[in-house]
């Protein structure tokens, strides 16, 4: 299975996981949604920046669930994890709300050649698509020529 993970790009995330600083992808939601239950080991993820190309590439190495979440829970989560993840204890006051958590172990983290994707279909807003794979929803830039020559087939 393939996964597509948007990130904010105003954090930086995307350069904390190519450093190895960000170990951890984690997701947090007040509803069960991908990838929560949707993801095993072996699975690929790619990841972009919003607004950007999708440029890297990840294997994931191991996945846990939470659910029922509160203060408390939320406050060992992060301080088991908050270092690999990027989100300090601090954080937990966010997270207030939130019910579920999926935490992503990534392994073989590698730049690709970037590439853009066709959200169609996922909405606009999704942070994360789960699909069978990659392919379904890679879009190849092909210069105007190409194109026309496409066109002309």
């Amino acid at each position: 299975m393939d996964h597509l993970a948007i990130l904010d790009k105003k954090r930086k995330l995307l350069a904390k996981i190519l450093s190895r600083e960000k170990t951890i992808e984690s997701r947090w939601y007040k509803f069960k949604k991908t990838p929560y239950r949707n993801i095993s080991v072996g699975d690929t993820i790619y990841f972009k920046d919003s607004g950007e190309m999708v440029t890297t590439r990840a294997a994931v190495s191991s996945v846990l669930f939470f659910d029922a979440l509160d203060e408390q829970k939320i406050r060992s989560i992060l301080e088991q994890y908050g270092a690999q993840i990027g989100i300090p204890v601090s954080y937990t006051e966010k997270l207030k709300g939130k019910n579920f958590c999926t935490l992503i172990f990534l392994k073989k983290v590698e730049t690709i050649k970037p590439f853009s994707i066709n959200k169609q279909g996922y909405g606009t807003m999704a942070a994360w698509i789960t699909i069978d794979k990659i392919e379904k929803i890679r879009v190849e830039k092909t210069s105007p020529i190409e194109s026309k020559q496409k066109l002309n087939k």
